[in-house]
């Protein structure tokens, strides 16, 4: 099937590695955003690139977890209470999936994602100057306390069932991989496979430039809504159309309005990130990306600086930003680091796209088959971005795909007997 006209919304990481993807097949491919390539969630996230990552959002106890959270002031969940009862539907799909069958069987699939990640990132960069941005060095998550270390028990046991490689490490270990923290961490978790960005913002733009670079193009284009026929795609907007063979939709959290033209009212909704950007000698001060676990806070060298980055918010889309919560990490970002020289360069945020069982949506809408879903990928953009786009060209091809992705289908959402057999299980 070559040389379709492609059109893909979305000009983050997931919509970036799909048109890079798809463009390899030989299809001509149309890159649309409503503003410029990584303008979303893709700019300011941790750059994280997790191997074989199967742990979901909703995990057994996380219901008592998130409301002693609210009660925290350095907590790293906040509500915004005018948003409450939008979320609160959301919220209770969220909670059901925190049941520990749901859990194990949302980790399973999860896991048969991520653990293409790496491979996938080097297909789609090698032999380009993308790899260079690509580091090594894995991630390192920290502990304080045996109790804290104690809570994690459910997710390294979800990692051992899945076959996810960690080690566990002492606070001698901690201190040889890192020896500017600070010695107050007693036990750590190591994902040497893992990978990180030095800068996720250069990764984007750089997709989009080798885009444009080997033929295809680039517009900035609003889409307000979508025609679909048996002989072609019109999107439109105020002031013009556009015309596709077939379309993704990859545009992160604002998805749902367009996926509800296509047939499906997908359970999507919004985990407000933040950072703040501390100055570049900062970055000197650590060798891979380092998890505080007490307060669920990152330090992530990069290019740009050091960036602090955490927090999750329900507050929906257009909510203002409120960057109290993570200023107030700067201390704890100092103790756990006390070299950091220097104060807030910049602060930022950004809305990660959400779903209860922490599963992304890939794959058919229910209206057509010329269009085709890739967004919803929670706090693992970067990481599943480049196996998303693979798995996009393959479903388009009429490959056969390793992973079973009907299971990762909007479909999964529609039925409201396939919902009423997942409470009973």
């Amino acid at each position: 099937m070559p040389d379709l006209r492609l059109v893909v919304i979305g000009a983050g990481i997931i919509g970036a590695s799909t048109a890079l993807a798809l463009q390899r097949d030989g299809h001509r491919v149309t890159l649309i955003d409503r503003e410029a390539p990584c303008a979303g969630a893709s700019f300011g996230n941790a750059g994280a690139i997790v191997n074989a990552s199967c742990t979901p959002s909703a995990m057994p106890g996380i219901t008592i977890d998130a409301l002693r959270m609210l009660c925290q002031p350095l907590s790293p969940l906040s509500i915004r209470p005018s948003y409450l009862y939008k979320i609160l539907p959301w919220l209770i799909r969220f909670a059901l999936e925190s049941r520990r069958s749901r859990v194990t069987e949302n980790a399973r699939h999860l896991c048969a994602l991520t653990k293409r990640s790496i491979a996938a990132w080097r297909e789609l960069t090698i032999g380009t100057s993308l790899s260079a941005l690509l580091r090594e060095g894995g991630w390192l998550t920290v502990y304080e306390s045996d109790r804290s270390f104690a809570r994690s028990a459910d997710s390294r046991a979800l990692k051992d069932a899945n076959d996810a490689h960690y080690e566990i490490l002492s606070a001698a270990d901690i201190r040889d991989l890192e020896p500017d923290l600070a010695p107050i961490f007693k036990h750590g978790i190591f994902s040497r496979e893992s990978l990180w960005l030095s800068n996720p913002q250069r990764m984007v733009q750089g997709m989009v430039e080798l885009l444009l670079s080997r033929g295809g193009t680039y517009r900035q284009f609003d889409v307000q809504s979508i025609d679909i026929d048996d002989q072609q795609i019109v999107l439109r907007n105020d002031s013009a159309t556009l015309l596709a063979d077939k379309l993704i939709i990859a545009t992160g959290a604002w998805s749902k309005r367009l996926a509800k033209q296509c047939g499906d009212n997908v359970p999507l909704d919004t985990e407000r990130g933040y950072h703040i950007m501390l100055a570049s000698e900062n970055s000197r001060l650590l060798s891979r990306p380092v998890m505080n676990a007490e307060s669920s806070f990152a330090l992530v060298p990069m290019k740009s600086g050091l960036r602090l980055t955490g927090q999750d918010e329900l507050a929906g889309i257009d909510a203002a930003p409120d960057y109290r919560r993570i200023r107030r990490l700067l201390p704890e970002a100092r103790r756990m680091l006390p070299a950091i020289q220097g104060h807030e360069e910049s602060v930022w945020m950004g809305c990660r796209p959400s779903l209860p069982d922490s599963l992304p949506v890939i794959g058919f809408a229910t209206r057509s088959k010329d269009v085709l879903y890739a967004f919803g990928h929670q706090h693992l953009g970067m990481t599943l971005g480049p196996a998303t786009g693979l798995m996009i060209a393959d479903l388009i091809a009429g490959r056969n795909d390793a992973v079973d992705l009907t299971l990762y289908g909007a479909e999964r959402f529609t039925s409201v007997r396939a919902m009423l057999r997942s409470v009973c299980r």
